[in-house]
């Protein structure tokens, strides 16, 4: 880790402003040989694998309509939205955006959030078999829920009450603890305006456009079936670059 990076850590220990640090701090670390303050920007990226890759867990008809209908006009009306809100997309990082949304339209929240939340969605994915957590984020994960596999009844548990659409999230607090937490719509916890805020880790979206072709109301089956395939080297490398 960079020593940029240990001063920024020892700054948000020192202030105790770990809130706003961690919706707004510029972004690093290398995950997969993409700097972390270029993986989401305001442009929509191509999937990091085929639209049939993640088969038999979610089809390749879902992933294409969701890629290119659903995530690409988030995309597009958030970039419509900065121009009418004369937002400078060049300069400004989109975790800040996000993190005064609440001074924005309601346009504004719902695509910034649907185009942030999408891009962490697609490349927090990988083809089955998942891999498993490691190293620093295996404890703390222990540390936070007793065990991995109470972690995942506790993550599915929000992602499966989570009322109409929304997200549930693993996070990052403002305590430098692991959290599960879940937003509705396209709110995410870097937003000014969650409930539980922290910087995101991973997330599973439970619209149903994410899942309604081949498990239909079965929101459960599709919890249980996305577990094979979590991309945990993705996961585990944010939560070192964010490990203060």
């Amino acid at each position: 880790m960079s020593t940029s990076s240990n001063s920024r850590r020892q700054f948000i220990k020192q202030t105790g402003k770990a809130s706003i640090a961690l919706a707004s701090m510029p972004l690093i670390h290398t995950l997969g040989g993409m700097q972390l303050n270029q993986e989401i920007n305001f442009i929509q990226q191509p999937l990091p694998y085929a639209y049939n890759a993640l088969e038999p867990f979610i089809d390749a008809m879902t992933m294409e309509i969701h890629h290119t209908k659903h995530a690409a006009g988030y995309t597009k009306n958030l970039n419509d939205a900065c121009v009418a809100e004369k937002v400078d997309t060049k300069n400004t990082p989109i975790t800040n955006l996000l993190a005064s949304i609440s001074k924005y339209s309601l346009k504004m929240r719902n695509n910034a959030g649907g185009h942030y939340n999408h891009e962490l969605f697609w490349q927090s994915m990988q083809p089955a078999p998942a891999s498993i957590p490691t190293g620093n984020l295996t404890k703390a994960i222990e540390k936070s829920f007793g065990s991995f596999a109470d972690f995942q009844k506790a993550f599915s548990e929000a992602a499966k009450n989570r009322f109409g659409s929304g997200w549930a999230w693993l996070i990052v607090n403002t305590k430098n603890e692991l959290a599960i937490c879940s937003t509705p719509n396209q709110d995410n916890p870097l937003m000014d305006v969650a409930e539980t805020k922290g910087f995101p880790l991973l997330g599973l979206d439970v619209w149903e456009h994410a899942y309604y072709l081949k498990y239909q109301n079965k929101r459960a089956d599709y919890i249980s079936n996305w577990w094979n395939l979590v991309n945990w080297k993705f996961v585990e490398e944010r939560f070192n670059a964010f490990k203060f």
